[in-house]
């Protein structure tokens, strides 16, 4: 059994970080790719990021604006904040499991491929 599990789950929820936040998880592009993209758009206002990102070439801004989309929406829906004061206070992609493939080649040998996964996740705040 738990030892001070209702003491614990207060203490949590009481320190717990009160911005919202999104995560998109087992995202199937590189993490060195999308962080071209998210160093984009750090410390930049939504509004402001949202446009980056919707006329950015790089194929991870699809990926990004959709978590940005629904940071924003967590914010104005659980947090009743506006959407013109939010601004990106951290963002960042953690690498994920990467899946193991082989690719057949002279001989009767084979050549390891790794498809690599990311974690996005985006952290927004209002301005004061």
């Amino acid at each position: 059994m738990a030892t001070r599990s209702k003491e614990k789950t207060a203490y949590r929820r009481e320190h717990a970080d009160k911005r919202p936040h999104a995560t998109a998880r087992y995202i199937r592009m590189s993490t060195r790719k999308v962080k071209v993209v998210v160093d984009m758009i750090r410390g930049k206002s939504a509004k402001e990021a949202a446009a980056i990102l919707t006329y950015s070439p790089k194929a991870a801004c699809e990926p990004v604006l959709k978590v940005l989309n629904s940071a924003i929406a967590n914010a104005e829906n659980n947090l009743d904040m506006n959407r013109d004061d939010l601004y990106v206070a951290e963002i960042y992609a953690n690498q994920g499991p990467t899946l193991k493939r082989y690719r057949a080649r002279a001989r009767g040998s084979a050549s390891p491929i790794r498809k690599r996964t990311s974690h996005i996740t985006v952290i927004l705040d209002q301005v004061k």
